[in-house]
């Protein structure tokens, strides 16, 4: 059996399948199994420590820093932290956030204070920061603050809720964090949700499955699924809703929880297969200290597996695997998450409106400012398509003005010279830009000759040599937008004989076959850009039969469906080279129609219209090679 590395041994060496046999096979290993159970009544300074894989009666973990009862907190986790924050300590509100390390008993630390004294608050995280809402200071508030989980210190302002409540529920995944129900003191059903990496106000996500809302249910997680499981409103209930966190809409009834009686209180800890409820209060006889479990992906009635030390009611339950941190491996992921990836820009070759460039240039893209010179190609080229891992860009195919079929690449960390890669399948120009993740690079599409291709090729981007046939595009066309998350690649839009197109296709980066139809973008045009973070692809400007666009379309990758109108470019414009990284999208150049050094941005998350960013170091046009180490296939990667 292969050497997997886990997070308390980082070596050895494995690929995708052997990866998949052991998740499916049952032995792949389990670390950070522990989920914690803090606070609560009777009595609540306690933390239980319960494992995932055992499923053995909680043990004592040790003792919170707040003195007495506390309830109501929210409750944060990263891979190596467990963390509780605010609640009721009982007779005052506290600002209290205190933390316990997973792989070590004992008693909590103090890490800081949230902005205001609170509860009934909820709590989201991934591995960098925990993110709290709402809650009552002792009205309801719209309040969100956040932490750096690795550090200590005290909370900083995010932004607001879309209104003011408390009793608040909260799930999230490593980039979204959603708030659910509560009251204001009224029942309400509304959620609303961030980026976690941002900072902002909410936006409006849907509603919750049962009608007029809801308060006090259990909140756990996969990486793309958030789970509420029983509540309140006016009587106790036994459903279990969930959401498809990288989408918006509203929730969906899909199981119930165990036994023939509601229960609300309760507290919520998962891996990335199960969930697991821990007491709560069912009305008769009041507190309980059973616990049970269901599959997150399926659904169904959950099964009673054990019974809490304590009947603590009120409590909050977070884990060293919950879905904020991992991405399906069963237990855990086996390393830990890297929500961000680099943040270096790339525009190779192009044409200034005379001659093809040599000319690399690099920006930093999470700070505005005028382009750089990164080094030279091997040759003056324009049209090809750029891909790139963490540590690598390519540049593949494009036009001398003869069409290529030679890769060449650069290393994000030392600036220079373009070296020889491989050669692409074909000889292709005009083909989709920035489609891949770390291991994988894929090129779809573009003109060969006279016409066009619908072929989609990948290479493998820690080695040298050439790419390998990966499948077909579902309309062969060319000067089309791509973009990715760690999973999925999408192509939008481009030329076909005579016409434009408004196709959307996506593929499953680690597999290989034929692209599958996603939906459509809003016109018809070829020469856009598209740009990513690990959930949603922006795409932005091309030309249509009218001239140059500045519309800005994005859709929710992980999905499918028609692309949604995100706001307008600064200058319309058509080849434009993209760059991104989990932030911050750039339109670098392109054609105006004449050649431009315009550089605008976007941030990814939200929507809204292009800011100035800076210039290039000279007009580039007709298509250069725009890439970066961040974009929203390495997120994660």
């Amino acid at each position: 059996m292969a050497n997997y590395p886990q997070l308390d041994n980082s070596s050895g060496v494995w690929n995708l399948r052997e990866v998949y046999d052991a998740v499916m096979g049952g032995y792949w290993p389990n670390a950070n199994s522990r989920a914690l159970v803090m606070g609560g009544f009777t009595p609540g300074q306690m933390v239980e420590s319960y494992n995932f894989q055992t499923k053995a009666t909680p043990t004592i973990f040790g003792d919170l820093t707040y003195a007495g009862q506390t309830y109501y907190a929210a409750s944060f986790g990263s891979i190596t932290r467990a963390m509780i924050a605010g609640g009721d300590n009982s007779p005052a509100l506290t600002n209290t956030i205190a933390y316990g390390v997973f792989a070590t008993e004992g008693n909590f630390a103090d890490f800081g204070n949230l902005t205001s004294s609170r509860s009934d608050l909820g709590g989201v995280s991934n591995s960098i920061r925990g993110v709290a809402g709402g809650g009552n200071d002792p009205s309801v508030s719209n309040v969100i603050d956040y932490v750096t989980l690795a550090s200590t210190g005290n909370a900083t302002d995010f932004g607001d809720l879309t209104q003011s409540r408390g009793r608040i529920g909260s799930t999230g995944s490593p980039t979204r964090a959603v708030w659910c129900g509560g009251y204001t003191p009224s029942y309400v059903n509304t959620m609303d949700f961030v980026e976690i990496m941002t900072t902002g106000n909410a936006t409006d996500f849907g509603d919750l499955a049962r009608t007029g809302g809801q308060l006090n249910y259990g909140s756990i997680s996969s990486s793309t699924r958030g789970v509420l499981a029983g509540g309140f409103n006016p009587s106790l209930s036994d459903e279990i809703q969930f959401i498809t966190i990288a989408s918006q809409g509203n929730a969906t009834d899909y199981g119930d929880l165990s036994g023939t009686v509601g229960l609300r209180l309760d507290a919520g800890a998962s891996n990335s297969v199960t969930g697991v409820l821990f007491a709560g209060y069912n009305g008769a006889p009041g507190y309980v200290n059973y616990i049970q479990d269901f599959n997150i992906a399926s659904g169904g009635t959950a099964v009673q597996v054990g019974a809490n030390t304590l009947n603590n009611g009120a409590a909050v339950g977070t884990s060293g695997c919950h879905g904020g941190l991992n991405d399906g491996y069963q237990g855990t992921r086996p390393i830990p998450f890297q929500e961000a990836g680099g943040d270096l820009g790339i525009v190779a070759g192009g044409f200034d409106g005379s001659n093809r460039l040599t000319l690399i240039q690099s920006v930093k893209i999470s700070s505005t400012g005028n382009a750089n010179k990164f080094g030279d190609l091997s040759v003056a080229k324009n049209a090809m398509a750029g891909i790139s891992s963490k540590t690598r860009g390519m540049a593949a195919g494009g036009n001398t003005p003869t069409e290529l079929n030679t890769i060449d690449y650069i290393t994000f960390s030392t600036e220079g010279n373009s070296a020889d890669f491989g050669n692409l399948t074909q000889t292709t120009s005009v083909a989709a830009s920035q489609v891949g993740n770390n291991a994988r690079g894929l090129i779809g599409g573009g003109q060969t000759g006279p016409g066009y291709t619908n072929v989609i090729s990948y290479i493998t981007m820690s080695t040298i040599g050439d790419a390998a046939d990966f499948g077909d595009l579902s309309v062969a066309r060319g000067t089309l937008a791509g973009f990715s998350s760690n999973t999925r690649g999408l192509f939008a839009a481009g030329e076909v004989p005579g016409t434009f197109s408004n196709v959307i296709d996506y593929v499953t980066i680690s597999t290989t076959g034929n692209a599958t139809d996603f939906g459509d973008v809003q016109t018809a045009r070829k020469g856009l850009a598209g740009v990513s973070n690990s959930t949603r692809g922006v795409f932005g400007g091309g030309e249509t039969g009218g001239g140059q666009s500045n519309v800005i379309g994005y859709v929710t990758i992980n999905t499918t469906g028609n692309a949604t109108d995100f706001g307008d470019l600064s200058v319309a414009r058509s080849f434009i080279n993209p760059l991104s990284n989990s932030v911050t999208g750039i339109f670098a150049g392109g054609n105006s129609p004449s050649q431009t050094n315009v550089m605008d941005f976007i941030t990814i998350a939200s929507t809204g219209n292009a800011t100035d960013f800076g210039d290039l170091i000279v007009n580039t046009g007709n298509q250069g090679s725009g890439l970066s180490n961040g974009h929203g296939g390495l997120v994660g990667g």
